[in-house]
């Protein structure tokens, strides 16, 4: 008999604990969807009227995919570790980033160009002229996507290459700078405009590496399916990144439906054959 009190008095105290928690939203289901709700929030990109990337726009990155990998998108990949409840509910810093195949303009995926030299916003970015990536203020927390060095401590979960993730420090490990894709084109794009929605490569300034999408490494997140980034820089047997290192830096339609590199495949590659042919536009 006093054996089933106990039990009685354990199950008592567990569905008063579960109910206390439902009632406060601390229930894992609640804050994933909770997480999922806020995260997955549509976001508007820039629209560039002049076809040029300038500091202050917001925008995707988008790798267009290769062998045996999907199109991906950088994205903020939290789980409700990562969530801060002061002052006010949001991601915290350090946080992870990996790949997501969902291509939508979102808190998760927007990141905004912003100046690290002191160039005005507004102002065009250019090539080899530093600047740092940004999440979006609010619930995204404003983090900077930065990396470091490779360590034994400190690397990629997956394949053991330079780690990539977010911190709210704004450091010199969270700059960046943009390099024309073709090493024989390199020199001549060098301090011209950066064109939105081409193909470009994403280097960081401390350690050189390019920003790469693994296919190869898959993780399992809270949003799906994913792959994982790093900063490595891939060579093929020419010398040239290969495609893991290739990045869009993706701005909305001026319609508003969505990103010009899936929308009008073809402007995009109007704007990327116009300026080769004219650097200095």
């Amino acid at each position: 008999m006093p054996s089933v009190i106990i039990y009685v008095d354990v199950f008592q105290d567990a569905k008063k604990d579960y109910l206390e928690k439902k009632e406060r939203g601390e229930l894992v289901a609640q804050k994933v969807d909770f997480l999922k709700q806020n995260i997955l929030r549509p976001v508007n990109l820039t629209v560039t009227n002049d076809g040029r990337l300038h500091f202050g726009n917001v925008v995707m990155l988008v790798n267009m995919g290769g062998e045996q990998r999907e199109c991906s998108a950088v994205s903020i990949n939290a789980d409700i570790n990562s969530l801060g409840r002061a002052p006010s509910p949001g991601i915290q810093a350090p946080c992870g980033v990996s790949a997501g195949r969902g291509i939508q303009a979102c808190v998760r995926t927007a990141f905004i160009i912003t100046s690290v030299d002191g160039s005005p916003e507004g102002s065009t970015l250019h090539f080899e002229q530093p600047f740092a990536l940004k999440t979006t203020s609010g619930f995204a927390g404003g983090l900077y996507l930065m990396s470091d060095l490779q360590s034994f401590q400190k690397c990629a979960k997956k394949s053991r290459l330079q780690e990539v993730n977010l911190d709210d420090s704004g450091s010199f490990m969270s700059w960046w700078k943009i390099v024309h894709f073709d090493p024989q084109e390199r020199l001549e794009y060098e301090d011209q405009p950066v064109p939105a929605n081409v193909s470009v490569l994403i280097i960081h300034c401390k350690t050189n590496q390019a920003l790469a999408v693994l296919g190869n490494h898959v993780l399992w997140t809270t949003y799906d399916k994913e792959y994982e980034l790093t900063a490595h820089t891939f060579l093929d047997s020419h010398k040239a990144e290969q495609d893991n290192n290739h990045w869009t830096l993706c701005t909305s339609d001026s319609a508003g439906k969505g990103l010009v590199v899936l929308n009008h495949p073809q402007s995009a590659a109007d704007n990327e054959e116009l300026t080769q042919a004219n650097p200095d536009i």
